[in-house]
């Protein structure tokens, strides 16, 4: 059972940050930006990828039900590939953040890079997804939402496999794509096969 904090800075509204998918072939990156209360508390949540999938849904309902505020947001392929997917990722929690209309005065982030959001001071934090609640609880939104998103495209492309691998850079995916070409929602800029054999875009 992690042992999560409540909050990196005491005595002001916090939003935590954290996205999901900046390793896929396929996809886009999702992020979540998540205002919870200072007694917010759950004996389960923890860094999504800590959780089995079926954990990872039950905490959302718990989350949705209990944050102050919460919002979700993306960056396409096409935007991965225009922006790397460092700068892709950074975009989507700041499209998170812009989506919340409780005025937030601290922003904490999984990872150690970040950009300036406007003037409100923040702090980056390794692995902060797991000690403190906000970054977990963005960690588990970011990861079900683009799961789900990755389900709804494997009913068009189920060549893929995407309802397993959900955009990953597993043999059956890598496969699938030289056998049959690229999808619209695969990232150009990634290296797609294992020996990188010539596609044709």
């Amino acid at each position: 059972m992690a042992n999560l904090l409540p909050y990196f800075k005491k005595g002001v509204i916090e939003a935590g940050c954290d996205e999901a998918g900046r390793g896929c072939l396929a996809g886009p990156v999702y992020a979540a930006a998540v205002i919870l209360p200072v007694d917010f508390n759950h004996s389960v949540l923890n860094d999504s990828k800590q959780l089995s999938e079926k954990k990872r849904y039950q905490v959302r309902e718990y989350i949705l039900e209990n944050a102050i505020e919460w919002a979700v947001g993306v960056c396409s392929a096409q935007e991965v590939d225009q922006h790397n997917v460092l700068n892709a990722s950074i975009i989507s929690m700041q499209k998170a953040l812009s989506q919340l209309k409780v005025g937030f005065e601290h922003i904490i982030i999984d990872g150690n890079k970040f950009k300036p959001y406007g003037t409100i001071p923040y702090e980056t934090i390794v692995k902060g997804d797991g000690k403190y609640f906000s970054i977990a609880a963005a960690s588990v939104l970011a990861k079900t939402y683009r799961d789900d998103y990755m389900l709804e495209l494997h009913e068009k492309y189920p060549e893929y496999n995407w309802k397993r691998n959900k955009g990953y850079p597993t043999k059956i995916h890598r496969a699938a794509i030289k056998e049959f070409g690229i999808s619209p929602f695969h990232r150009k800029t990634f290296r797609l096969l294992d020996k990188q054999l010539k596609l044709e875009f």
